[in-house]
């Protein structure tokens, strides 16, 4: 089983934002604003200064960018960076809860599945992320990996939307999971089982033996499809944000 840490810099190579720059052990990334991952710190080790200093240098490293500074802060492991954090002011946001399974096990596809080396306009339509459009730089953020897969189900011609899009990473070895959208109008279907069952086996085919995905602790939905699939929790995160006055 991979350390928290290790899983947390495995999964970063899935989501590199646009800009990255590592402050010792911590991994400073920047995309244009958007998602949380793209645009945080990755608090796993130690950072190069104490931990006071090391929160005023990421305050200055995101807001020089014209960006709210963001904290990712796994757990367990990185307690005493949280603290320091939270003295100096920063939000806590929600639980995230980060998920493992093997990739064995899993139901075939129950309807078509188109798979791309790119995002097209369909599925950048199709991606809603918190549910709002994506701005233009999520094409880039999206692409910041290698070889990224994006999954397509469609159910009926345009102009209606994707039925569900889902997009998925190897790195070493584990299928990285992220942007699984199901449109409201063909929930229930089993199309998001259906887009992991497609990631699973195009991972496989290239040696993945299990995978990882994040999903908010509040996801009810969400939480029961991972669990039939056989994911369990392997640890949590949360962010920090910066005052507003920062």
């Amino acid at each position: 089983m991979l350390s928290v840490a290790d899983l947390e810099r495995l999964s970063a190579e899935s989501w590199r934002g646009l800009s990255r720059e590592a402050y010792g052990d911590w991994l400073l990334r920047a995309g244009g604003g958007f998602t949380g991952r793209a645009n945080s710190v990755l608090v796993v080790g130690e950072p190069p200064a104490a931990l006071p200093d090391a929160v005023a240098a990421v305050t200055c490293w995101y807001t020089t960018r014209g960006l709210r500074p963001r904290a990712q802060v796994p757990l367990p492991g990185a307690e005493a960076a949280d603290a320091a954090f939270a003295a100096a002011g920063w939000d806590r946001d929600e639980d995230v809860l980060v998920l493992t399974a093997p990739l064995a096990g899993w139901p075939e596809p129950s309807v078509a599945v188109s798979i791309a080396a790119e995002p097209d306009d369909d599925w950048l339509v199709g991606y809603r992320y918190r549910g709002a459009a994506l701005p233009p730089v999520a094409r880039d953020v999206l692409l910041a990996a290698d070889d990224p897969a994006f999954l397509t189900v469609r159910l009926d011609p345009p102009p209606a939307p994707p039925a569900a899009v889902a997009r998925g990473v190897v790195v070493e070895g584990w299928l990285v999971v992220t942007a699984v959208t199901v449109d409201e109008s063909y929930r229930r279907r089993g199309l998001a089982t259906a887009v992991m069952a497609s990631l699973g086996a195009w991972a496989a085919d290239r040696g993945a033996h299990s995978c990882t995905l994040q999903v908010v602790c509040t996801n009810a939905p969400a939480l029961a499809l991972y669990e039939r699939l056989g994911f369990t929790e392997h640890h949590r995160y949360h962010y920090r944000l910066a005052p507003l006055s920062s």
